[in-house]
């Protein structure tokens, strides 16, 4: 279904990034990978996509907190593989801490990696989608994008901003053949999350499979984590045809989260 087009996916060395990553590319998408970890991990995971995928597959190293490197990595992702067609705004990084105590460097890094490159990205990259009148642009917010959770301040403002975002996004393509929406996902299984989970667990003295259950049952009725392979899916259908009329909507997968 993609074949012929590029998808740029931040954040995409690991977790919800590598899954939308690894399903576009299994619909003929080249890749452009972004992050951040072990340079030889990050090689075989290119070279993985490449050649299970039959796809090109690039990996550009940039800070997506800093704009000159977004717009570099916009930029060279379109002079290595002739253009960016889907671009996957994922990168995120998170802090908790309670409002009076959160740091306020930890409060502008999240609203720069987590909103601001979302936005620089975006501004960069949407030229040339429009020039060729097609282009789909997929946030990846949060059920933190809809509702709010304790300690969680900068996450939680920076995701509501994302939505709108996407709304402003949506609105001002809206007679065009680019979309944007956003994919708002409940607990998926990934480092950051399983970082919560053993920090729980280590504080509460408890297994990592009680924390793990523990945390769900707090928010996501369905007790199961959502799956990057299920993320991925879903920013599949979002680049379809099916997809074309569905322009600036915050898109919950969260297991009943946000249903209650």
């Amino acid at each position: 279904m993609l074949n012929g087009k590029t998808a740029l996916v931040t954040g995409s060395t690991s977790g919800i990034g590598l899954g939308v990553a690894r399903a576009l590319a299994g619909q003929g998408a080249d890749i452009v990978l972004n992050g951040f970890g072990d340079a030889g991990e990050i090689e075989k995971l290119r070279k993985g996509i490449a050649d299970q995928f039959k796809v090109k597959a690039i990996y550009v190293p940039a800070d997506v907190s800093k704009p000159a490197e977004i717009e570099a990595l916009v930029k060279r992702a379109t002079s290595e593989l002739g253009r960016v067609d889907i671009l996957v705004n994922n990168a995120g990084i998170q802090h908790v801490a309670s409002i009076h105590e959160f740091p306020p460097e930890k409060w502008d890094a999240i609203i720069a990696i987590n909103l601001s490159s979302a936005f620089h990205a975006i501004r960069v990259a949407l030229p040339q989608m429009l020039e060729r009148n097609w282009g789909r642009i997929i946030n990846i917010a949060s059920t933190h994008g809809l509702v709010a959770s304790v300690q969680k301040v900068a996450y939680v403002a920076a995701k509501h901003g994302l939505v709108g975002l996407t709304k402003v996004v949506a609105l001002e393509t809206a007679k065009t053949g680019v979309t944007c929406n956003a994919i708002c996902p409940g607990w998926v299984l990934t480092p950051l999350v399983q970082q919560q989970i053993e920090a729980r667990a280590k504080a509460q003295n408890i297994p990592i499979e009680k924390a793990k259950i523990d945390l769900l049952s707090e928010k996501q009725p369905s007790l199961e984590f959502v799956t990057p392979e299920q993320l991925g899916a879903f920013a599949v259908f979002l680049c379809s045809d099916a997809a074309a009329q569905m322009r600036g909507q915050a898109l919950p997968m969260d297991g009943g989260w946000t249903a209650q």
